[in-house]
């Protein structure tokens, strides 16, 4: 597969908000209280690393085959039983940021996917931007259960 500079440019913008990603919530994942909140970042920490690895191989020219789509499980966010206030406005701005994090991550995939030329790639591409939708999901159904959220 050749890519134009406009396309190398857009995957240079995906990896580096991967690796973003992936930073905060390892980072958050370290910081929150809660182990639900703990067990989630992780969770979400690998998933964006499988995203950046298949921009990495859509940089080297290979496009995989689009997986199934995983279907979030927002059931298991349920209440974290915060002992202390502080603790949970913790949480809660950890859970925040991440969201906007995932709604910029989403936003810039939109973007990007009209840029690129190449069918299998953009349908790549939608899957993660699926998938990023997806994370946000799962943020917002923990806030929402652990009043955090309106």
């Amino acid at each position: 597969m050749n890519l134009t500079q406009k396309e190398i440019d857009f995957l240079d913008d995906f990896k580096a908000q991967e690796k973003l990603c992936i930073e905060k919530y390892d980072r958050y994942s370290a910081c929150a209280c809660s182990t639900e909140l703990k067990s989630l970042f992780g969770e979400l920490a690998d998933r964006e690393r499988g995203h950046l690895k298949t921009i990495n191989e859509m940089s080297g020219g290979t496009v995989a085959d689009v997986p199934p789509t995983v279907k979030a499980n927002n059931c298991n966010c349920g209440c974290a039983g915060y002992c202390d206030e502080n603790s949970r406005k913790n949480d809660s701005f950890l859970c925040s940021d991440m969201l906007a994090s995932e709604k910029h991550a989403s936003g810039l995939y939109d973007t990007g996917i009209f840029e690129f030329t190449d069918p299998k790639t953009r349908k790549m591409l939608n899957h993660i931007q699926a998938d990023e939708q997806q994370h946000g999901e799962q943020i917002a159904a923990f806030m929402k259960s652990n009043g955090m959220y309106c």
